[in-house]
């Protein structure tokens, strides 16, 4: 029973090594690295290689390579090459796109942004390398091209926030930085900005799809490994050929909500929300200060979110009042001088009123009673 609810895997299989099926003609070889490792057997497959590069493959690590390499010496370079304090602000340091004066000029100042550009160009070359790569392997092993597609919706996302956006809006200083809490900081700024990103319905959907793949995944995942012991991971079999596994799965979700999905449609479910995931956030933050400057007030605007009458004064409870004791009987000779005001019962000296020597105020204060003319507190008298 307990081998079924472990998260690693119990048992790890040892024998000849898969090779993977022959390539066709004209594709690079395979690399002839290959081995077992027990920790990658914990979590899934034990076999570590070959793995197929190919040119694309191969380019797109050097171009990775050389876009972390500027990332990180420009890291290392700020806090003056002090290994010690490059570990410890590591999450904190960043490589800052130009400023905005800088505009979309592609030959700015190494200082001003213009590392970031050459990072930005690398890294996404690197990426780009590595979508034709995984699209080439799908249709040189005779698959479909799902990975790839999937893949380049991440991909559109990327470019919105570092590319496509700032081209629109004409700086490139609207970017993301490098950076771990850079880059989240940057994220809370936006919102910020274009009044809270929350009321931004293409958010509110990228949003529900990343939840939504969560719950789905979690919801897959549990089925199958609830119906492994009866070879419910064997995917593609259940698939062409239901088995007791995919029965019983299925009938715990009829039973449990009404419906259950298939073997096959709750792989597409999942591929769906999790392409519309970033998808829709790419739409989202595509449209921020390009065609809405506000996304509270749109929401406003169109029934979306709850509007405020601005004209309306707010009133406070009252606030409390503090007793501070009876107060001190005025001197003799500066009580004649002192003239009531009948508003609000304030007294306040006359030009002829005596201040007793030593007592002289600071200009703006009123005048005080020395300690030692003030009578003690039982002869002072209750305040009415």
């Amino acid at each position: 029973m307990t081998a079924y609810q472990n998260i690693f895997t119990q048992v790890q299989v040892r024998g000849p090594y898969e090779t993977g099926p022959a390539l066709p003609q004209g594709d690079q070889p395979r690399t002839r690295g290959k081995t077992y490792s027990r920790l990658l057997g914990w979590i899934g497959n034990a076999q570590l290689g070959p793995i197929y590069l190919g040119w694309t493959g191969v380019a797109s690590l050097f171009c990775g390579f050389i876009a972390i390499e500027i990332i990180g010496l420009n890291m290392w370079a700020s806090v003056g090459w002090d290994p010690i304090e490059f570990v410890r602000q590591l999450p904190w340091l960043a490589l800052e796109p130009p400023p905005p004066e800088q505009g979309l000029n592609i030959l700015p100042p190494l200082n001003q942004g213009g590392w970031w550009l050459m990072a930005g160009f690398f890294l996404t070359t690197s990426i780009i390398l590595f979508w034709i790569r995984t699209y080439n392997r799908a249709r040189s092993l005779g698959l479909g091209t799902h990975v790839a597609w999937a893949f380049a919706s991440a991909i559109w996302l990327y470019l919105v926030l570092g590319f496509i956006r700032p081209i629109l809006m004409g700086s490139w200083s609207e970017a993301v930085p490098f950076g771990i809490f850079p880059h989240l900081d940057w994220t809370g700024a936006f919102s910020i900005t274009y009044g809270n990103l929350f009321y931004n319905p293409f958010h509110a959907l990228s949003i529900a799809f990343l939840y939504g793949s969560a719950l789905l995944f979690a919801m897959h995942g549990a089925t199958v490994l609830a119906v492994s012991r009866y070879g419910g991971e064997r995917e593609i079999e259940q698939i062409t050929d239901r088995g007791t596994a995919f029965e019983r799965g299925a009938l715990f979700w009829r039973w449990t909500m009404g419906f259950n999905a298939t073997a096959e449609s709750i792989h597409r479910w999942a591929w769906w929300f999790a392409v519309l995931c970033t998808l829709t956030g790419g739409i989202g933050i595509l449209l921020t200060g390009t065609a809405v400057d506000n996304w509270y007030l749109w929401a406003v605007e169109h029934n979306f979110a709850p509007g405020y009458d601005t004209s309306a004064t707010y009133v406070g409870p009252p606030l409390p009042v503090q007793d501070q004791g009876p107060l001190p009987p005025l001197p003799a000779d500066a009580a004649g001088s002192l003239t009531p005001v009948p508003e609000d019962g304030a007294i306040i000296p006359t030009p002829e009123a005596t201040i007793p020597e030593g007592n002289v105020p600071a200009e703006g204060t009123a005048p005080t009673t020395p300690p030692e003319q003030r009578p003690a507190p039982s002869e002072q008298a209750p305040r009415n």
